[in-house]
């Protein structure tokens, strides 16, 4: 009689599938992936797939979501889904946000409010992370639920205090900033960047600054992004402490793509421009400006009307600043023109 009732739930469920737009294999996988899934009831199946559709979730997305995580139709809608819906609502600020996590990690669902949620709340407070910044965090980074504080996150937490990062809240900063970085290894990612950082002449105290600021460059691959920017920008013909200067002052620099950023921008600098590459020494975040955009267009204005400036002078400034600093308002249209040439 059990086995019976398996198999009459389990081709109910196929049925429950194909109504959805689900084809034969992607059933199959479903299967594969919860095994359980074929002694559901459709009714549980169908309440929680009309929920999810309830709380904002486009029915198009929902295969998608489903295919991800097929346990979510056998969880207690009331018992499981509901709690963690409506806790999760409390953290976001924008009306989609809730949606956009779940969508991205489904299985955030499977989670216990009680057992998962409220104790990694408590251990990112204890770290003096803002309830705002909290709530905004973990719905950008949702599979943050999934770690285990003691054997996951307590270990990224202490590997940023070896920097000597404990201190100020600079830890909660970098996890504030970038989420994701908590999901990285620390043996194969996180201590060979900050080591090469190290290599390369970085200061501890610099490379906190470049840990805080912009905690991405840690992230990167060593061998395939870090160590070829590095190279690349010796052979430009920066020395050392000016290459350590400029992870400082813009660390994307190690990161940014060399073909479709920093080449071009070099070689408009020095080709069109006229300047030397010295100059962007005391201005780094010359990388952190759009090449047709805004060094372009700028470029020209102070061309045409025979001016010159500093690279920051030139770029540290929106761009009715821009003008407004060198008296060239009538020239604001000028420049909305050449924008919409380029």
């Amino acid at each position: 009689m059990e086995v019976t009732s398996s198999v009459y739930n389990g081709s109910s469920m196929m049925w429950f599938f194909r109504d959805r737009g689900f084809d034969d294999k992607s059933i199959q996988g479903m299967f594969r992936k919860c095994r359980r899934l074929e002694g559901v009831h459709q009714e549980r199946a169908s309440e929680n797939w009309a929920y999810l559709r309830s709380i904002g979730i486009q029915e198009r997305k929902l295969p998608s979501i489903v295919s991800k995580c097929p346990k979510i139709l056998m969880l207690g809608l009331n018992e499981k889904i509901v709690p963690m819906v409506e806790c999760l609502k409390t953290l976001g600020s924008k009306p989609n946000e809730v949606t956009s996590a779940i969508a991205k990690f489904p299985h955030l669902l499977s989670h216990s409010v009680e057992e998962k949620l409220c104790p990694l709340l408590a251990f990112f407070q204890a770290m003096g992370i803002p309830d705002k910044r909290l709530g905004k965090m973990i719905l950008l980074n949702p599979r943050l639920i999934s770690y285990s504080i003691e054997t996951k996150l307590t270990e990224i937490v202490n590997f940023f205090a070896s920097l000597g990062l404990d201190k100020d809240g600079m830890i909660g900063k970098i996890f504030v900033r970038n989420p994701f970085i908590m999901g990285y290894s620390i043996d194969k990612r996180l201590r060979p960047t900050s080591q090469f950082l190290k290599s390369i002449g970085l200061t501890e105290l610099e490379l906190q600054v470049v840990a805080v600021n912009f905690p991405e460059v840690l992230s990167r691959d060593v061998n395939k992004v870090l160590e070829p920017n590095y190279a690349y920008l010796k052979k430009c013909g920066f020395n050392d402490r000016q290459i350590v200067s400029l992870v400082v002052g813009f660390p994307p620099i190690l990161i940014k793509s060399i073909q479709n950023s920093l080449e071009p921008k070099i070689k408009f600098l020095l080709d069109v421009m006229g300047r030397q590459i010295d100059e962007v020494i005391d201005y780094p975040c010359f990388f952190r400006h759009g090449l047709k955009r805004e060094i372009e267009v700028r470029h020209r204005v102070l061309k045409k009307r025979n001016l010159n400036c500093s690279l920051s002078e030139m770029l540290e400034c929106n761009k009715k600043k821009f003008f407004l600093k060198f008296g060239l308002l009538d020239g604001y249209a000028l420049s909305n023109q050449v924008s919409s040439q380029s």
